[in-house]
């Protein structure tokens, strides 16, 4: 037995020992190419290991595009509800997204500590670099490129949107196409993490209290854009408040949780019933059967996540090997 072991040891590294030869002979002619310096001009934007990775997108201009394409003021759910198809779309395509979160014309996505996207295709393997790529797998794992994130997610993102446009806007066509841009940060800490959640949370409650005010201002007073403007200036968070509900009977607590506290995207599972049908062999026509199954989908929250009771819910999130 031991015998016959190392004979199969030794086949398996004869062959591997010719794949090895070629891939460097390949590797060889490739370096020849007298254009190969170009590559030299790449720039290094690793992220650094074992931290959240943060991208968070923008609309680009997306004042102007609601302007053009009617959007309700301060806030319209279809929009809304498009974002959020798309970042959906984004965590199904890039399973390493552990949680995202939305508001506005903004999604943030998270990366899991240990994601090892790209560290085979980060860049092609040319020469020394090819023996680096067939070993790869003794060593630790690479870290991603910052870029490939970013564009991954950018890219399919903005196509989803154009993708589902007619899905929430059946009579507003698409007049042109919309614009994101992106950033990628990463957070050494759980606690990091959580405060740029909290920071972005907090965000999305000040601009749409003060959004609500400034358009009822507008919309049911009368007033310009310029002078609500100068109305709300400053104004506190009891102000704004006061100002809904003496003047438009308007309590801010009670507004949709989605406009206040944005969307959250987290994984879960899911119950997915479908009616199949079943045909028998001595059976002529099929029967339907009501089919169960558990599939794991990112589902919508509209909840808080700067106190400690969504972290306590869901521990999964900041898991290691979540």
């Amino acid at each position: 037995m031991w015998v016959a072991g190392a004979v199969k040891v030794s086949g398996c590294l004869a062959a591997f020992s010719v794949t090895l030869r070629r891939c460097l002979k390949l590797g060889a002619a490739m370096a020849k190419s007298k254009f190969e310096y170009v590559r030299d001009f790449e720039a290094d934007d690793t992220c650094l290991a074992h931290c959240w990775v943060v991208v968070r997108l923008d609309g680009r201009n997306f004042h102007r595009f609601a302007e053009k394409h009617n959007f309700a003021k301060p806030n319209d759910s279809r929009a809304l509800h498009l974002m959020t198809k798309c970042a959906q779309t984004v965590m199904e395509e890039l399973e390493d997204i552990v949680i995202a979160y939305g508001q506005s014309d903004e999604y943030s996505f998270v990366f899991k500590r240990k994601s090892n996207w790209f560290k085979r295709r980060a860049r092609p393997c040319h020469g020394v670099e090819l023996i680096s790529c067939i070993f790869s797998f003794l060593a630790p794992p690479t870290v991603p490129f910052a870029s490939k994130f970013m564009t991954h997610v950018v890219s399919q993102f903005a196509s989803s949107y154009v993708f589902y446009w007619r899905d929430y806007f059946e009579d507003q066509p698409l007049l042109y196409p919309p614009g994101f841009d992106g950033r990628v940060v990463v957070y050494p800490s759980n606690q990091t993490l959580k405060d740029y959640l909290s920071w972005r949370q907090a965000d999305c409650h000040i601009n749409n209290l003060y959004n609500t005010v400034f358009w009822a201002l507008v919309q049911q007073s009368g007033l310009t854009p310029i002078q609500a403007q100068e109305r709300l200036q400053g104004t506190l968070t009891a102000d704004k408040n006061e100002i809904l509900f003496s003047e438009f009977n308007i309590n801010y607590n009670n507004e949709p949780l989605m406009y206040r506290k944005g969307t959250v995207l987290i994984w879960q599972k899911v119950d997915e019933v479908t009616t199949k049908e079943v045909r028998l062999p001595a059976e002529m026509e099929g029967r339907k059967m009501v089919v169960t199954r558990t599939r794991t989908k990112a589902v919508p929250l509209h909840c808080d996540v700067i106190g400690d009771a969504f972290w306590k819910e869901h521990p999964e999130i900041l898991h290691e090997d979540s």
